[in-house]
């Protein structure tokens, strides 16, 4: 089903002020909302909705603000929920009317939005973004001719990687599936898996590694078993050999991964995607991860600094090896020739399009 935009109605309630009536229309976010092209990103967002039958999503402008908002103001999900019930500002950028006390949304419902718009949606609101600054005369189309462009971490939001952890946290997961789907479970390992974790975090703190070694051997002995297990009872049953795949998969890769193993290994269970990083940095040799391209105009222009690209590369690709990609899409994003483009010593040997060869400037 297609949400219920949020239209000015100009209704009056007699025992509460409109918004409009009670704020600085003054204000820079009051502004910004009267810019900002809503029906465009409605538009753009709209072809993520079907028309089956349920219960309406929550309005395009609504979401949009609060993504909006988000990023402005480095905000966590947490956070902007409480700003949003105090601030009369926030709710005004985000389309209402009227102040709300109470939350007019769910905080999980940031997070199933964002899943549900994927990072193609997502980009119209950098795009938007961009077409704002220029209407308002806060950048120039010169400006964005030429660009910085290198890469970071994005860093995810996950414990530090370490084998009787990971081992530890596959086999809960299989054992709680198994709950949940009906499967009975030969032994859950629940008591004895926790008692071997702990105990092969004392060893290791103490420096005792023989005695570490033992304690990280009984619980991968553990997760096999529940591995095995769970496959002998549900070698009959397609539908939930589909449903304990995904996670039998992972859990597997967990079991066998050791720390000289090269290639691909999984450091977060919830996040399969997350990569271990080096960047060279000396108070953080590795971060956990995806390696993210960001672009930037090479000019200060009049109203900031403004990012005029973001993408996440998979993979942890070589740095030169993503202009490939990248070129294009900031082409496509800001609707502008790039003319040069600044990059550091990372991007040597780079793989840019024939007709940027030298366009392309990198450090040295």
């Amino acid at each position: 089903m297609k949400p219920r935009e949020c239209r000015e109605t100009g209704d009056q309630d007699l025992f509460r002020s409109r918004l409009d009536q009670i704020i600085d229309m003054g204000h820079a976010l009051v502004k910004l909302a009267q810019t900002v092209d809503w029906r465009f990103l409605e538009e753009r967002f709209e072809a993520a909705y079907s028309d089956g039958p349920g219960q309406p999503p929550l309005p395009t402008r609504l979401m949009a603000g609060l993504a909006i908002l988000k990023h402005t103001y480095s905000l966590s999900d947490e956070v902007l929920c409480d700003r949003w019930l105090e601030s009369p500002y926030f709710q005004y950028f985000c389309g209402e009317e009227f102040f709300q006390h109470r939350l007019v949304f769910d905080r999980s419902s940031l997070t199933r939005w964002r899943q549900r718009m994927g990072e193609e949606k997502l980009q119209a609101l950098l795009q938007e973004s961009l077409a704002t600054a220029v209407r308002t005369d806060a950048l120039k189309p010169s400006d964005l001719s030429r660009v910085v462009v290198d890469t970071t971490v994005q860093p995810k939001n996950v414990m530090f990687p370490t084998d009787a952890r990971l081992l530890q946290r596959a086999r809960e997961i299989l054992v709680r599936l198994a709950n949940k789907h009906g499967v009975e479970l030969r032994q859950s390992y629940r008591r004895v898996g926790k008692f071997a974790l702990i105990k092969h975090q004392r060893y290791a703190h103490a420096k005792q590694w023989k005695r570490a070694n033992r304690a990280l051997k009984k619980l991968r002995t553990y997760l096999g078993r529940v591995i095995r297990d769970i496959l002998r009872k549900t070698a009959d049953d397609e539908a939930l050999r589909k449903v304990f795949a995904p996670m039998l998969s992972r859990a597997s890769s967990v079991l066998h991964q050791h720390q000289h193993q090269r290639g691909r290994k999984i450091y977060s269970l919830h996040a399969p995607e997350v990569e271990c990083i080096g960047k060279g940095k000396a108070h953080r040799p590795y971060e956990f991860g995806v390696k993210a391209s960001v672009a930037t105009p090479i000019r200060h222009a009049k109203g900031g600094q403004f990012a005029i690209h973001a993408k996440a590369m998979a993979g942890n690709p070589y740095d030169g090896h993503t202009l490939k990609t990248v070129i294009p899409e900031i082409e496509a994003l800001v609707g502008n020739t790039l003319e040069r483009i600044i990059a550091d010593a990372g991007y040597r040997g780079h793989n840019a399009p024939p007709r940027y060869k030298f366009r392309v400037y990198t450090a040295g």
